[in-house]
């Protein structure tokens, strides 16, 4: 495992983004860990989130693209944060984009926010996490109204690995499947796994034996074939 990913990890746990017990999550199923990017907050947090998913895009894309979509609301900062990560560590000047809920009818005008789209441009969508692809739905089409752009791909910062609500595909393997980009993710859940599991991490146990069969039950029931 490239040692980002470990570092990211770590990162995830320091932040609280990513959890151990018990929740329910939006789709009503019952998980054993939850992740909430929204817990990113501080700006030390976000610089370095944005280093690892600038790290994640090179590894998955390189850099021969030329925008970075962050779909609203939660991909505006990500989109911002990896756009200047991207110019200090590779000095690349790649241009950020997002979408407004709303369109706006004075002043800068357009449903876009940041650099406006070319024709010919090169785009990477940029998310926290996908579990539904509900988000590529009503961003696709998007991208598509405003100008001949070719999709490069998805990043997300966590894989769940789980199926999504109508097929027993993950929402990543659906959304490649359905739009013909690549996905990929900073870290899967099973590199999660793999890390933690037994391992102490500042004195702590995260993932232990009985967390582990919590986790493996509900992949059991939830896992993508």
């Amino acid at each position: 495992m490239e040692s980002y990913k470990k570092e990211f990890i770590e990162f995830m746990v320091d932040s609280k983004v990513l959890k151990f017990g018990d929740f329910t999550l939006k789709s009503g199923r019952k998980s054993p860990f939850f992740m909430n990017a929204g817990a990113y907050v501080t700006g030390a947090q976000l610089r370095k989130l944005g280093e690892y998913y600038a790290k994640a895009i090179h590894d998955c894309y390189g850099l021969d693209f030329d925008v970075l979509f962050g779909p609203a609301y939660k991909g505006i900062p990500l989109s911002v944060a990896t756009a200047m990560a991207i110019s200090e560590l590779y000095g690349k000047e790649i241009r950020y984009c997002s979408n407004r809920k709303e369109i706006k009818d004075h002043g800068d005008t357009g449903i876009l926010l940041g650099s406006k789209l070319n024709d010919g441009d090169r785009v990477v969508v940029i998310e926290d996490v996908t579990t539904s692809g509900k988000s590529i739905e009503e961003t696709f089409p998007i991208l598509k109204s405003q100008a001949e752009v070719e999709i490069k791909g998805l990043i997300v910062s966590l894989n769940r690995m789980e199926r999504g609500l109508s097929s027993e595909k993950s929402a990543l393997e659906e959304i490649k499947e359905k739009y013909g980009f690549e996905t990929n993710a900073i870290v899967t859940m099973e590199e999660v796994v793999e890390y933690l599991y037994n391992q102490p991490y500042k004195g702590t146990i995260y993932i232990d034996d009985t967390l582990k069969g919590a986790i493996d039950a509900y992949y059991g029931q939830y896992g993508a074939r």
